[in-house]
């Protein structure tokens, strides 16, 4: 008896101690102060608000553990960060539609993933509602992970790795389906661009150049109605008049509401890093910022579902789009695009 209480606390402690010995790269160690959420000058106050989440560093070290895991899919080849590359701001770069487990392809661009918490809807249709699930929908889609949360719980409970990391998360060993989401929206929610050219701009940190003012202006007159700053989305749903692709069918928001005056509506995207975030559109139709900007002045390419107030930017010249083109560039956030809390710890800076 005494043999058996002694294997069971020397299992118990060798478990504990392993829970707080990291084998990382200092470079991916988190502290406190990485985690600490602090609202950016000049930014609203977010929809979401960890109040029922805390944020810790052992929280979110769980969160980026799953997203760069492609245990999170069927058969182990797709993470979340597979798609949601951070050199692209999270988004999929030089790939027009999504691509999931074996070689299946999406019907839909991979959107950036950036500033989160001050989102009510995700996805190009709104089809998630809240930050803690928008995971869900990729894990269990059949073009892109194709697996089902029960599953996924199953393996995770398998790695020690994860039981170990689970414990520093939770206190708590066993995995679960909440405090999987709940860790991953600790990661994702932390993802917070607000370093750009622009922003220095606004807060008395950098200067424009006269052609980058003046594309502000042009920006401010005829697009921020859409695009608000200093989000850039204002995070409603609309038509920017792209005439339909009959291959994909895509209806939009109207798929959600059923709403016949949503049909090709799709979610207002951030213009933030948008320099990186190519291809665009809800289908990843066109390769650049010229390529769309072309379109917007070209309203005999509108199609008939456009929205009213994108009809105003045909009366924009080539030179104004120009200018236009060179304010957008200053929306780049390098310090979040290498940001280390980010970064995948999978891919060591030794290697």
């Amino acid at each position: 008896m005494k043999s058996k209480i002694y294997i069971v606390v020397l299992f118990t402690a060798s478990f504990i101690i392993l829970a707080f010995v990291s084998p990382e790269d200092p470079y991916f160690l988190i502290s406190k102060k990485d985690v600490r959420l602090t609202i950016p000058k000049g930014f609203p106050e977010p929809s979401y608000t960890f109040k029922n989440n805390k944020i810790t560093p052992a929280g979110f070290v769980l969160g980026r553990k799953l997203f760069y895991d492609p245990i999170l899919s069927k058969d182990s080849t797709i993470s979340c960060g597979s798609c949601h590359q951070q050199f692209a701001a999270f988004s999929h770069i030089d790939h027009g539609l999504a691509h999931g487990i074996g070689g299946r392809i999406g019907k839909r661009n991979v959107p950036a993933l950036q500033n989160l918490i001050w989102n009510k809807e995700f996805m190009w249709d709104g089809g998630i509602n809240h930050l803690e699930v928008q995971a869900i929908a990729p894990i269990t889609h059949k073009d892109e992970m194709d697996e089902n949360l029960d599953h996924v719980i199953l393996k995770l409970n398998q790695r020690n790795d994860y039981r170990i990391a689970f414990y520093k998360a939770f206190k708590d060993s066993t995995v679960t389906s909440e405090k999987m989401l709940k860790s991953l929206t600790q990661f994702m929610g932390l993802m917070i661009s607000a370093n750009s050219k622009y922003d220095k701009y606004i807060l008395g940190k950098a200067s424009f150049s006269e052609e980058e003012k003046k594309g502000l202006a042009l920006f401010r007159n005829n697009c921020a109605s859409c695009h608000k700053e200093p989000l850039f989305s204002d995070n409603t749903f609309k038509s920017n008049g792209i005439p339909v692709n009959t291959i994909l069918n895509d209806v939009g928001r109207k798929k959600i509401t059923g709403i016949e005056s949503d049909q090709y509506k799709f979610k207002v995207p951030s213009l933030r890093n948008i320099e990186l975030t190519f291809p665009y559109m809800h289908d990843g139709r066109f390769r650049n910022l010229t390529e769309v900007l072309n379109f917007y002045r070209d309203s005999t390419k509108h199609s008939a579902y456009s929205d009213p107030l994108i009809h105003k930017l045909s009366k924009l010249s080539k030179e104004d789009m120009k200018l236009i083109h060179a304010f957008l560039l200053t929306l780049t956030d390098k310090t979040f695009v290498y940001d280390r809390r980010f970064a995948d710890p999978n891919f060591s800076r030794k290697q």
